[in-house]
């Protein structure tokens, strides 16, 4: 299926967003503002609520600057399925590529996009031969059924190997999130700015309950797993859009080794650096030095484009949203081509009556 049209230009009047460039730094006393896309924690419909979790004095977890809109979606459960396949040769050339921005937990309206796209069939099947799909990052938290995806996406990987294309992930924020909190729960962190635990910010980062009854020793494995960083086809690929990555090495084979190597030691306070170092953002939207930040990374890894997940597009464009639904009208058409030109952001801001982004690169029209 054809790309989707850029996003549509925001509304005037809207306030504007945090400082362009600024990125998210822990707030020096415990956080008192709207819950945000990025710092929310929704309620399940119809699941009793979570115990309240102590906080350390002072603890600060992460500022909560970005506003959200509370879904109420229903849990279904999907099994854990991942069909053993013999791959398939191997036909002339690849096929076309797509990403998936963040999904959040929308089994649902995931299976719906892909179906849109024609990458499976009404039965979840994978049904795009050998084309590629990426996705960028964050399955869980916030959204119904984060297990669920996570399943669906180890599903596909292997049908579409078996097909002769494939289904890859990003690391997102998110899944070091979830990791930190299965292993090291409310042992204590050092945030920067007090105390903290990955528990309770896992928690005040829309955590379900759900999520964490379901969750299992091969879904944190294939966690554990995931690269950081990848380029296709001049396409560099990441999570997140800042530029922490260059922290952590000069390449893209450097950056992923030093991420798993940092989940294989399990060190707390280092697992946790590096969760806050992805949770960054906004790096490449101010006009000035937005465009700078970009050629930093394909200047150290390659490609020609940035193509990133994590910041809803509606806030990179400076529409703020807030909660009881002043945000409904919030139109994403496609994805969000900025910073020179340099940088395309597929967070459709799914979870604040968004859109959940499934597009084919490159771009056109």
């Amino acid at each position: 299926m054809g790309a989707q049209p850029p996003a549509s230009v925001p509304p005037p009047g809207a306030p504007a967003g945090p400082p362009a460039g600024q990125p998210l730094h822990p707030p020096a006393a415990p956080p008192v503002a709207p819950p945000s896309p990025e710092l929310s924690t929704p309620v399940e419909q119809g699941a009793p609520p979570a115990p309240p979790v102590q906080l350390p004095e002072a603890y600060t977890p992460t500022a909560r600057d970005l506003p959200v809109i509370s879904r109420t979606d229903t849990l279904v459960d999907h099994p854990s399925v991942v069909p053993a396949q013999e791959p398939a040769p191997a036909p002339d050339g690849p096929g076309p590529l797509y990403v998936v921005g963040d999904v959040h937990g929308y089994y649902e309206e995931l299976r719906a996009a892909l179906e849109a796209e024609g990458l499976i069939d009404a039965d979840g099947t994978w049904a795009a031969g050998n084309a590629r799909l990426w996705f960028l990052g964050d399955f869980t938290d916030r959204g119904p059924d984060g297990i669920g995806v996570i399943d669906l996406v180890m599903q596909l990987s292997a049908e579409a190997a078996a097909a002769g294309g494939y289904c890859k992930a990003l690391m997102g924020n998110h899944e070091l999130l979830l990791l930190g909190a299965k292993r090291f729960g409310d042992t204590p962190v050092q945030s920067g700015a007090g105390t903290a635990s990955f528990q309770a910010a896992w928690l005040l980062n829309g955590g379900q309950k759900t999520d964490m009854d379901r969750l299992e020793d091969h879904h944190l494995q294939w966690m554990a797993r995931l690269d950081a960083v990848m380029e296709e086809d001049g396409h560099l690929l990441v999570h997140s859009d800042t530029t922490a990555y260059l922290e952590y090495g000069d390449s893209i084979e450097a950056v992923n080794d030093t991420v798993h190597e940092v989940l294989t030691r399990s060190d707390a306070d280092e697992v946790w650096d590096l969760f806050r170092k992805f949770t960054k953002r906004f790096a490449f939207r101010d006009e000035a030095a937005g465009g700078q930040a970009v050629r930093e990374l394909l200047d150290a890894y390659g490609g020609h484009r940035v193509v990133h997940g994590h910041s809803p597009i509606p806030y990179l464009l400076g529409e703020v949203g807030a909660e009881d639904g002043e945000g409904d009208g919030i139109a994403v058409n496609g994805p969000h081509v900025y910073a020179d030109g340099l940088a395309i952001a597929m967070d459709g801001g799914i979870t604040m009556a968004g859109k959940l982004l499934v597009c084919q690169l490159p771009l056109v029209g």
